[in-house]
Formats: structure tokens, C-alpha cells, sequence
């Protein structure tokens, strides 16, 4: 696959729940070791997008591929094993299972745990200390950054990302900024990423796109000095 070929393609998507349509006609695309954020207020189909794309909603109508594979029929699990993981919004951890067993799901063997942790331990060095812990008595930030963690440590190609920040500490938010951009220049690991926070989109993304009522009505790159402003100007009506 070429530096400049898509490896996540969304064309004409359509889907929602039952006989009620949320995403419209959609359309986006991703290239390797690329960022792009979605935003967009509450209810305008930011989640309802990457669970479509990860396979736990089937979609109505369009084509979703992965890697030039189309993955319409996959299932989620099937998705996973190419390399392709999901943060979601809701809580997602195993809250009476240790750190260690918790980041070990990730992995179809266990013996790659070691060797995988320690390609993605600098950047959660508390989690270092805390493998015997339970990971419901973790701090709200500390179980963010393990789900994050746990993303990263099944080294994937891909990451879906749903409003990560939601909740977060401004200084952990600064420090998940630095994480992302990390693992990107090491690995070129691309992400979707939808969210509310404009900083915290602008400031990790290279492409933007805000979402309303499931169509895209603006899109640009972060770079634009303009951005933050339109951006803003759609969040507030």
C-alpha cells in the first residue's frame, strides 16, 4: 500500500437504529499515520459513526473498507484482528480485573505482553506500579489513560478514539496530546477521533470535519488559522 492510499474509506454511508436514519450520505476518508477529528454537539451521530465502522451497527446503505478490504459484513471482533482498535465513550473496563489482565485482553497471546507493554510504557509510567491493582479503583483520568493503554499496547494501525477527554483534567488532556503524537511519529499509527473539546481535536489532528444531524457541513485541515473559529461558530448554535 502506498504512502497516499486510503487506508479507511467511507463512501455514501448510511445508519442508525431500527427505522430511525442517523448518519446521512457520509463520506470520509483516512491515509496512513493521519489524524482526523469529527466534531460535533451531542446526538449528531459522532458515536453512532464508529460503531458503524467498527461493526457493531450494521450499516443501511454505503460502503465502509479497511485497507482496500470492504468490512460492511464483518464483525467487531473480526475488525480487531486487522488491526483495528476502539476507545469508546461508555466504560469499557473490566472494573474487578487487575491492570494486567485488563491490557492483556488486548492481545491474542499473552506472551507478547511484556514486549508490548514495554514498546508503550513511558507513556503511562503510573501503570508500571499499578499491574496488581483493580482497575475500578483507578482515578476517572488513571482509567481513561488505561483505556488508551490498551489501545496502543495491541500496536494497531488504526484507532477509533470517542470522546476521550470527556471528563478529563486539562493536564492530563495536555499529557494524552503528547502520548498520541508519540505513537504516531513511532509507529504511524492513524486516528479517527470524535469529540467536543476544540483544543484538544485541533491540537491532535491534522484534518477536521464537524458533524450535524449525520452529514458533514464543514471540513478543512487544522492547520487553517480560521478553523477554531468555524468550528466554535457550529458548537454554539
Amino acid at each position: 500500500m502506498s504512502a497516499d492510499a486510503e487506508i479507511l474509506n467511507v463512501n455514501g454511508l448510511e445508519s442508525g437504529y431500527g427505522a430511525a436514519m442517523v448518519l446521512k450520505d457520509l463520506d470520509l476518508s483516512l491515509k496512513p499515520g493521519e489524524v482526523f477529528t469529527i466534531l460535533g454537539k451531542n446526538g449528531m451521530g459522532k458515536s453512532t459513526l464508529l460503531k458503524t465502522l467498527m461493526g457493531f451497527i450494521r450499516p443501511k446503505k454505503g460502503r465502509v473498507s479497511f485497507f482496500g478490504e470492504g468490512t460492511e459484513s464483518w464483525s467487531p471482533d473480526r475488525i480487531a484482528r486487522s488491526r483495528v482498535a476502539y476507545i469508546p465513550q461508555e466504560q469499557a473496563l473490566f472494573q474487578d480485573l487487575t491492570v494486567r489482565d485488563n491490557l492483556g485482553l488486548a492481545l491474542m497471546r499473552d506472551k507478547d505482553f511484556q514486549l508490548r507493554f514495554d514498546a508503550i510504557a513511558d507513556h503511562f509510567p503510573f501503570l508500571k506500579e499499578r499491574m496488581g491493582q483493580k482497575a475500578g479503583t483507578l482515578s476517572g483520568g488513571e482509567q481513561k489513560m488505561l483505556l488508551v493503554a490498551r489501545a496502543l499496547i495491541c500496536r494497531p494501525r488504526i484507532i477509533l478514539i470517542d470522546e476521550i477527554t470527556e471528563g478529563m483534567q486539562p493536564s492530563v488532556i495536555e499529557r494524552l496530546i503528547g502520548i498520541l503524537r508519540g505513537e504516531r511519529e513511532k509507529f504511524g499509527t492513524a486516528m479517527l477521533m470524535v469529540e467536543q473539546n476544540v483544543h484538544f481535536a485541533l491540537a491532535a489532528a491534522d484534518r477536521y470535519a464537524v458533524l450535524d444531524l449525520g452529514r458533514i457541513i464543514e471540513a478543512g485541515t487544522t492547520a487553517d488559522v480560521h478553523a477554531h473559529a468555524r468550528i466554535t461558530s457550529h458548537l454554539s448554535v
